[in-house]
């Protein structure tokens, strides 16, 4: 029954004031879902919060089932390296399946969104880093450090070119060292950016402005750019996932949680299956191999000389390698895991899994809610 309420409410929903836009973006919506070959598989339902479109149940049933997204690729035969239409129409798809609504003031907003979850994919799947928890280091030619403010952007240098250069090799020929929550926070920004480019430069350009000032940080970067579904009260379903989502797994682990950047682990969720790793980035995590990277943290703790609390990657890569052979093992270790994480402070019988995920605002002009700092 709760499935069936959460359904009543999901999907993808179009919430302009006015009719006639409520009107002109269903019809486009309709014509870009039979554009992808969807038109057949959705419904849409008028009520009053406005024109709702959701995946049939006999699909949803089929494609993802108890809302299983992890699936879609292989179900649906899509290959979202290969073919960024695949990618796109598996975020539409996605987001159809969605136990919460999808909300967009317009048909532009909509088109924003996938294109940023687009965006956000691509450049993670090129993200590479040197992890670190206390250094952080990015390209001098593009960014100095500001005291009480961080990493700022020298004048007249792109922000995008800025973000590029900081997290893909390809394009600086170097590893920089930063945190996984840093590193989230710079692939969200440029995906933001790369949408900005075509759809409100103006908006691109006070962003600009303000990465060369005082760059918006940690909770404040949260609250100003992203939008954020689930929660402790009413979970996301376990394996729901959409391209694009940034999202947390927890540490359960409380003497290993200790260790400063193993509280847990920030990730996108790339589609396919699959999450980033930006310290390997050619090898992405499952949902298993994540899992099992995270409970061995348990096994790869040790104080150096000074008595401080550190981890050891070789140990943890090992017990996980012996876990991976032996399937029983694994498997427990997994179901183990996948389990909803705890609430702060807590570590008694939760998992890493996290009850919600994170996405971008909206952002075309007019409607964008995006609240930047006034100049």
């Amino acid at each position: 029954m709760k499935d069936d309420m959460r359904q009543a409410a999901g999907g993808i929903l179009f919430s302009a004031n006015d009719r006639a836009e409520l009107d002109r973006a269903g019809a486009a919506f309709r014509d870009l879902l039979a554009a992808r070959g969807l038109a057949a598989e959705v419904e849409s339902v008028a009520g009053p919060d406005g024109l709702r479109f959701f995946l049939k149940p006999a699909a949803a049933a089929a494609w993802a089932p108890d809302y299983d997204t992890l699936q879609l690729c292989e179900k649906l035969g899509l290959d979202g390296v290969a073919r960024p239409d695949d990618l796109e129409r598996e975020i539409l798809i996605a987001m159809l399946l969605g136990p919460v609504a999808f909300e967009f003031p317009s048909y532009a907003e909509l088109l924003a969104a996938v294109r940023m979850r687009r965006y956000i994919v691509e450049a993670a799947r090129q993200t590479e880093l040197d992890f670190h928890t206390t250094e952080a280091e990015r390209p001098a030619e593009y960014w100095t450090y500001a005291e009480g403010r961080g990493f700022i952007i020298l004048p007249g240098k792109p922000l995008i070119t800025a973000l590029q250069k900081a997290t893909q090799p390809e394009v600086s020929g170097e590893l920089y060292s930063f945190s996984c929550y840093r590193a989230t926070e710079y692939v969200i920004l440029l995906g933001i950016a790369q949408e900005l480019q075509a759809s409100n430069p103006e908006l691109l350009a006070r962003l600009q402005r303000q990465w060369e000032q005082a760059p918006i940080m940690s909770g404040r970067f949260h609250d100003v750019f992203l939008r954020e579904y689930g929660s402790m009260e009413d979970p996301l379903p376990m394996k729901y996932y959409v391209p694009g989502d940034r999202l947390w797994f927890r540490n359960p682990d409380e003497a290993s949680s200790d260790v400063v950047g193993y509280e847990g682990s920030w990730v996108f969720y790339l589609g396919g299956g699959l999450f980033t790793n930006f310290w390997k980035r050619g090898k992405p995590f499952t949902l298993a191999s994540k899992c099992l990277e995270i409970y061995h943290w348990r096994h790869g703790t040790y104080r150096d000389a000074a008595g401080e609390l550190q981890m050891d990657e070789a140990r943890v890569e090992a017990h996980v390698r012996a876990s991976q052979a032996d399937p029983a093992e694994a498997a427990r270790i997994v179901e183990r895991m996948l389990r909803y994480r705890d609430p702060k402070g807590v570590y008694r019988d939760g998992g890493c899994i996290d009850t919600s995920r994170e996405y971008p605002r909206w952002v075309c002009p007019g409607t964008s809610d995006m609240p930047l700092p006034e100049r």
